[in-house]
């Protein structure tokens, strides 16, 4: 399923990131970029040593990635040429500024693809794995980022939400459908 906003595309698509052709993915990292499960794990065994090697100069210089921001890697092994790491918000109940930092996290993820001329992009959800953010509410929040910045800035044709397993596709189509009824 997909829709178009100016000159871009949203889509979204079951399947796994780390097979995405796009010019860059986004992996769902923690503050200190340090190797982690679900998206993270997966995209560092498919991609290889040189990613691990490149967030821990990254951790050197900066000490990490505050949740909401982002930073960029190439993608090793990967189909991809870069890895964009962002850190989503741990799930509190919502009261947190939760849904502020998860928005924050889709824009600074695509204001970095902006800035190095990538015109491609595939997005995990992030944030509703181990981090306890309930899916409904974040796909919603995902989409609504990608639109608004694709109707601001057309350096990126083609954001694509790629969900691991048919309930989260689900949710996500659902999400998307809600947002071209509005």
């Amino acid at each position: 399923m997909q829709i178009k906003i100016n000159r871009g595309l949203i889509q979204v698509v079951e399947g796994d990131i780390t097979q995405q052709n796009t010019e860059a993915i986004v992996n769902a990292a923690n503050t200190q970029l340090v190797g982690g499960s679900g998206v993270d794990g997966a995209i560092r065994r498919a991609g290889g040593p040189e990613i691990t090697a490149e967030c821990d100069q990254i951790r050197a210089r900066r000490g990490g990635c505050p949740t909401g921001q982002a930073v960029l890697t190439t993608a090793g092994d990967l189909a991809a040429t870069y890895i964009i790491h962002t850190v989503g918000p741990i799930w509190r109940g919502g009261v947190n500024d939760e849904a502020v930092l998860l928005a924050r996290c889709y824009h600074s993820s695509l204001t970095l693809a902006t800035n190095h001329q990538i015109t491609t992009i595939s997005f995990p959800s992030i944030s509703t794995g181990i981090y306890g953010y309930p899916i409904q509410q974040a796909s919603k929040i995902a989409l609504s980022a990608a639109a608004d910045f694709l109707g601001q800035e057309e350096t990126v044709s083609e954001i694509r939400f790629v969900l691991f397993g048919e309930d989260d596709f689900s949710v996500y189509r659902r999400a998307l459908e809600c947002l071209t009824e509005n």
